[in-house]
Order: C-alpha cells, then structure tokens, then sequence
C-alpha cells in the first residue's frame, strides 16, 4: 500500500524526544512540594516495576529519585552495565546517609534546568529501565496529559452529533489538524508525531500509528504487529487466509514485517470513521499480535515485560 513505509525504530527515536520536550516543561513549571512519578506499566511476576520521580524542592530545585534494586522485583533488577550508566548520567548511589538517605538514586538540579533533568531522566528511562516507548509510561496525577489511555476508553459505538458531521480538509495541514483534535479527545492527551507527522498511541499491549496521506484525502490507521518474520511464501499463505476472514482491516507483508492496517476516506472527514477505524485497528493488533509473531516466527513490536 502507499505511504505504509514506516521505521518503527526511528518512530520509537521521535516519540521520545517529543516527550523528552515535553517533560521539561511539565518539571520547568512544577510548584514547591509537587510531585511527579514516572513508572513503567510493565509488570513482571515479581511486580515492583521501576519509576523515577521528581520533587521540587522549597528553593525550586528539582529532586530526581530512580529506583535501585532494593526495591525493584526480580525481573527489573539493574545489571552492573546499568550502573555504571547511570553513575555515568551523574546520578547519586542508594545511600543509608548523606543528603538524600534511602534506597533510590538520585540527583539535585536547579528547576532552570527542567531540559537537562528530562534528559538525563529519560536517558534511565530508555537506557537502564529498557522501556521502549514513552506510551509504556504510567504518570501520576500531576501528569495525565502523558498517559496513555486503558483500552476501555477507546470510542465504541456511540457518537457524540459533532463526530457525525462531515468536513471537507482544504489541504493536508487541515486534515492533521483536524485528526490531532480528534485524537486529543479520545486520548485525553495531545499525541505524540514523528518526523513523518505519524501520531503514535499505546492502547492495552498495542502500538497504532495514525497518518494523513499528502493529498489529504485518506487517513492510515496502522500496526506493525510482526517484525522479522522468516519465510516470505509461509507468511503471504497467511496472511492470505486472514484476508479472507478479517472485515475492515487489511494485513500487508512489507518486507520483513506485517501490519494491520485500515484505510479511512477523509475527502470529506466524518470523525466516526476515525473513531471506528482506531478502535478495530487496535482491537485486532492487541489480540493477534503475539499468535501471529509465534506462527511466522517473528516478534512483536513489545516483547513480554516491556
């Protein structure tokens, strides 16, 4: 299909650095006192997933914890590469006194410096944590604006009378703009957009990337549920027979990778169908990913625990 070439790793790149913006600017404005915990929503047998948070203090310098391995479960516990990372990134080792006793590693930044502290935050995140992708995030109250939404707040049948009327995009700037409202409802966030204008969302286990095509006449709503599958022939036999029973969304072998995909008509744009086609677009990745990935022996976008 046109316009499906897609780089999930360059997306996961964009994603972060969206959100590595934005968390500089949710710190920058913190008030004395307030609270921010950044948790991963993986949670292995052993539970206990690791976090970071930040505390401004009374002089409006920025606290940042990450959590050690005392209180981590045994499926997060931070290797000796991990670390030396994080002794690299300048954090402070879990300590029975000092200035900040207690099982966390930390650092002290002035809130001025809300960018770097979202860095070096974020670089824990990715690098020592291994959560893929800003969506597998889990903000406190302080920052629902960048959480992801629970499968059960996707649209389901029922419309609001303004998602029925129809709007005819002038250009493909007008028809994004149009999508990120609509998006932003749903989600209750504003999306997040790679360099190809992608907007990325996480619902249950799902990654669903949302594009407009330059010609402002269709919207792609999309998954890449298998990567670096073996046997080309063995998939496109699958694939084949999953046509044939799937209604609405197409599956495409691209390369190595499958993707869920529907096509939404947007000349003109009636916001149901993007309600509609996200909702079924992500229903189908969440609960065939993990089978298909087994079948055609390849592996999902995020792996058991991410």
């Amino acid at each position: 299909m046109a316009g499906m070439d897609f780089d999930l790793d360059r997306s996961i790149d964009d994603a972060w650095a969206g959100f590595t913006e934005r968390l500089g600017e949710v710190v920058s404005v913190m008030d004395p006192g307030g609270t921010l915990t950044l948790g991963s929503l993986s949670t292995g047998p052993a539970g206990r997933s690791p976090f970071v948070r930040f505390s401004c203090l009374d002089d409006r310098r920025i606290l940042t914890h990450a959590s050690g391995n005392g209180e981590l479960g045994d499926d997060h516990q931070v290797g000796v590469a991990g670390l030396q990372r994080l002794a690299d990134l300048g954090w402070e080792p879990p300590a029975v006194d000092g200035p900040h006793p207690g099982p966390h590693h930390w650092f002290v930044a002035a809130q001025e410096e809300s960018d770097t502290i979202a860095q070096r935050a974020v670089a824990v995140l990715r690098e020592v944590f291994q959560v893929r992708h800003p969506a597998f995030l889990a903000p406190d109250q302080l920052a629902e604006v960048l959480a992801p939404p629970a499968s059960p707040e996707l649209p389901g049948d029922t419309f609001l009378a303004e998602d029925l009327h129809a709007l005819v995009p002038t250009s493909a700037e007008h028809l994004e703009a149009l999508v990120r409202v609509e998006l932003a409802q749903i989600l209750g966030y504003e999306p997040l957009t790679d360099t190809d204008g992608d907007f990325a969302i996480r619902v249950g286990s799902a990654m669903v990337f949302v594009r407009c095509t330059p010609d402002a006449h269709e919207v792609l709503v999309f998954s890449p549920v298998v990567h670096e599958l073996e046997g080309r022939s063995r998939a496109m036999e699958v694939l084949s027979d999953l046509n044939a029973q799937a209604r609405y969304v197409r599956f495409l072998l691209i390369r190595d990778r499958v993707f869920a995909s529907m096509s939404v008509l947007a000349y003109p744009f009636v916001p149901a169908h993007l309600h509609q086609a996200l909702r079924t677009v992500t229903v189908v990745a969440d609960e065939i990913d993990e089978e298909l990935a087994r079948r055609l022996r390849g592996r999902t976008s995020f792996g058991a625990g991410d």
